[in-house]
């Protein structure tokens, strides 16, 4: 049976609709995925239904397996790498048959394959890649493997004495075993952020301890406390990881790592700080599926989404995306690249620093030791004739002054600004220098945005917020009948927060003859606010509490929004 064929039935039965499938097969082409996975991605189809869906359509039956407890004597019939190489775990074992959940029980070739290593009659069930890798890390982490947790007991109990002293030969720290217990620790911390889906890890000394902390759908949640002698073992293996220099410990350094975790490539982006109890460092944890989500899911409600759509389609203009570090700024303009990247079309970036690497885009990365600032890069860039600009952030007026030249000599330029909302970011240009009539006529619309958490799709249910919460927004009874408010209660699948993931949520303002008008005479920013509030244009708040009348969010997240937290 065709793929085409069984995910038509969601067309069938009014799931979705022929065009989003269309959408999904179009995602999964250029993603080089399945039109099933892509239809999860774009959040159409649950991915438990789809499981279902296509277990049935081949024969097999699904194994759910997110609260399902494995038999130990399964687990011991089949070796963690065994499962992890294959993405397959075991259900259960009856003394004759094996019971395995695959992800494509119609890849005989892994069936043969299973058969002949584990020397066993197999019995197949199909299961979505997530939950059995899932599954692996839940239930072999308690068996074979070993967790953080266990590293830092073996630390604790042995007294091992790692020093802080400069290695004077860096090569052969490289050259270090792997075996060794330091780069087993350091291993499993970046392993064991990346599956529970950390954003950054931070690693902060005090006076007797060390503090490890993830940053968790923006919330950071404390995993561990190593003790405080193994500080300069650990900052040795990560800067020599990261090609830092281990012997300069007075000034903030950066640098880059790149890992491999469950079989995704991964860069982390590294920053020292010394502070007064020892260095201080942060790893970004950089994975360029995060960049793939397509622009339909990143958060647009219908009227936005068709804006934007007809926002980066034309010819030239500067398109500004705002807010605080770490709302999601990238994410949207690069998935506004990859729709625009095709062969006919020239992109250059300027980066500092490049963060993710897209191919069929030219990246340049500011280096200012050289003099190599947006302003130089643009300048130059500008010769290479390019159909469509990024610049990373217009920080100051030389580089502000520039992109505008670069749009009215008909290009398209996308930037960022850090600023509290859209209407501000014109004041904002003004306020560094540039001419207001320079504004006026390059700027075409400026997107605010905000990350909010999103209600955990196994444990949330719906609920009635009460008056109190409504009266903060103003929300009347009229509004509301028709909202199906959630929150969860809080699942192995959130780590018991009741969110997991996040999206954005968008203030988009189109400028227009009267705003262009407001621009050139330099009008405050309350004033521009008020015109496009009356042009139809949503603000941060009202697309949060919209997500939240669709379940997507909490009322509660949409107000951190109006009190000013990120």
């Amino acid at each position: 049976m065709a793929p085409r064929d069984w995910l038509h039935a969601f067309v069938d039965d009014g799931t979705i609709s022929a065009d989003q499938l269309m959408e999904a097969e179009g995602m999964a082409a250029s993603m080089g995925i399945l039109p099933e996975d892509a239809l999860v991605r774009l959040e159409y189809v649950q991915q438990d239904r789809l499981g279902k869906a296509k277990a049935a359509a081949y024969g097999f039956k699904f194994a759910a397996l997110d609260d399902f407890e494995i038999p130990h004597s399964a687990i011991e019939c089949v070796p963690e790498s065994v499962a992890r190489e294959n993405k397959c775990v075991p259900i259960n074992f009856d003394g004759e048959k094996l019971t395995v959940a695959v992800t494509d029980p119609m890849n005989f070739e892994l069936v043969e394959k299973l058969r002949f290593i584990l020397n066993r009659e197999i019995d197949l069930q199909m299961a979505p890649e997530d939950a059995i890798l899932a599954a692996i890390n839940r239930h072999y982490g308690q068996t074979e493997t070993e967790s953080v947790d266990s590293m830092l007991m073996e630390f604790t109990e042995t007294q091992i004495d790692f020093t802080e002293t400069e290695m004077s030969d860096a090569a052969k720290q490289q050259e270090d075993d792997e075996k060794s217990p330091i780069v087993r620790l350091v291993n499993l911390i970046i392993t064991e952020a990346v599956n529970m889906r950390a954003s950054d890890i931070h690693i902060e000394p005090f006076e007797d301890r060390i503090r490890i902390r993830y940053r968790i759908d923006g919330v950071l949640v404390e995993r561990d406390s190593p003790p405080r002698r193994l500080l300069g073992a650990i900052m040795s293996r990560l800067k020599i990881m990261g090609r830092i220099d281990i012997a300069e410990k007075r000034r903030p350094q950066d640098g880059r790592i790149k890992a491999r975790v469950g079989g995704r490539d991964l860069d982390l982006r590294v920053s020292v700080l010394p502070t007064n109890h020892g260095q201080a460092m942060v790893l970004r944890i950089l994975d360029r599926d995060n960049i793939k989500v397509g622009i339909r899911n990143l958060g647009f409600g219908e009227e936005n989404y068709r804006k934007f759509q007809n926002i980066i389609r034309r010819p030239n203009g500067i398109f500004l995306v705002t807010g605080p570090t770490g709302s999601g700024k990238t994410t949207t303009l690069y998935s506004a690249l990859g729709e625009l990247n095709r062969p006919d079309r020239k992109i250059i970036t300027a980066e500092d620093p490049v963060e993710y690497y897209l191919p069929g885009i030219n990246q340049c990365e500011v280096k200012h030791t050289i003099g190599l600032n947006f302003a130089r890069i643009i300048r130059s860039m500008l010769r290479q004739a390019p159909n469509v600009i990024l610049v990373g952030e217009i920080r100051d007026t030389e580089t502000a002054e520039m992109a505008i030249q670069a749009s009215l000599t008909g290009h398209l330029v996308f930037s960022t600004l850090h600023t509290n909302d859209a209407p501000g970011s014109i004041t904002r240009l003004i306020d560094m220098g540039v001419q207001p009539f320079l504004v006026a006529s390059s700027l075409m619309a400026v997107m605010a945005q905000r990350l909010v958490r999103v209600v955990c799709a196994k444990c949330g249910e719906p609920y009635v917020p009460d008056a109190a919460e409504l009266d903060l927004f103003e929300i009347s009874p009229e509004q509301y009948p028709d909202a199906t408010w959630r929150r969860g209660g809080g699942c192995k699948n959130c780590q018991h927060t009741g969110f997991r993931g996040r999206k954005a949520v968008f203030e988009l303002m189109l400028m227009n003859a009267t705003l262009r008008d407001m621009a050139f005479r330099s009008e405050p920013a309350q004033n521009i606010r008020r015109q496009a509030r009356l042009f139809g244009m949503k603000t941060l708040v009202e697309d949060a509490v919209e997500k939240a009348m669709d379940g997507i969010t909490t009322i509660t997240e949409a107000f951190k929004l109006r009190s000013g937290g990120h």
